[in-house]
């Protein structure tokens, strides 16, 4: 929870019941698909421009029953065969974005068409700006995945967020060696705000990977490899230091509790 007030009262509640787990830790951890939200909002701030065209067009045919109708007539002289349709996106949800672009790009040929057809369509993107589109729309494909994988509510999905956050970090990475400006200037900017929130993963969350039978530690030790081979150790002996650590207070906690209920209460002593 982002509600900080909310967080410090319930960890002195906790506290003072003798509740709270390494003193409250690994108490707090944020909602990663909030965290990714902001971090791909970040680079569509750069982005704006280019898909400047490609949004507009879209606001066009649909702002208009007529319009739909022409177009719907361009599709099939342009001989596109595609059942979606074209999407609005909202602004304060990026996916949203992602999606208009790739259905706007399914229907390039018929926006040409459709500048034939109606001479107060001013915004039909050229070759370039649709080639751009195409390519911000390949980068931003993982984050859509990985969105929709760690928000699922039908399956566990703590397990899956060191391996996500790391592949976040990897696809920035590589993307900030890009030549094409606009990606490189997407990546810089979602990379400072990745650093923000995500530079030093959730230990607890890393904790998940740790008890997945597929991962364990062998695969925190593998990112953490690929990412600086040189501070791979040491982070890979914190997460376990901690993860020991963790256990030894639940053991310990639990050995209290059964003592305490084995124990015969006074009010029963005679």
């Amino acid at each position: 929870s982002a509600n900080d007030n909310m967080q410090d009262h319930l960890k002195t509640h906790l506290r003072v019941q003798g509740n709270l787990m390494c003193d409250g830790e690994f108490f707090h951890i944020r909602c990663s698909a909030h965290v990714l939200n902001l971090i791909v909002q970040e680079g569509l701030k750069v982005a704006s421009e280019a898909l400047h065209k490609i949004r507009e067009s879209v606001k066009h045919i649909k702002g208009s029953d007529g319009r739909m109708l022409k177009f719907r007539d361009c599709v099939e002289d342009a001989g596109i065969n595609v059942s979606g349709g074209l999407r609005f996106d909202v602004s304060t949800r990026w996916n949203s974005t992602y999606l208009m672009l790739e259905s706007a790009l399914q229907y390039r040929k018929a926006f040409e068409f459709y500048k034939v057809a109606d001479r107060s369509y001013k915004y039909c993107p050229s070759d370039e700006e649709w080639e751009k589109g195409e390519r911000i729309c390949e980068f931003l494909e993982p984050f859509y995945e990985i969105t929709n994988l760690i928000s699922g509510s039908s399956y566990p999905t703590a397990n899956l967020y060191f391996m996500q956050v790391w592949k976040v970090q990897c696809i920035l990475e590589k993307h900030q060696k890009s030549i094409d400006k606009v990606i490189k200037d997407m990546s810089d900017n979602m990379k400072k705000k990745f650093d923000k929130y995500w530079k030093n993963y959730s230990i607890v969350l890393a904790f998940g990977a740790i008890l997945d039978p597929r991962l364990k530690d062998k695969f925190l030790k593998f990112c953490y490899t690929t990412l600086d081979a040189s501070t791979s150790e040491g982070k890979l002996k914190n997460v376990m230091d901690k993860f020991k650590g963790l256990y030894e207070e639940y053991v310990s906690y639990s050995t209290n509790q059964s003592v305490s209920l084995s124990q015969p209460s006074n009010e029963f002593n005679t």
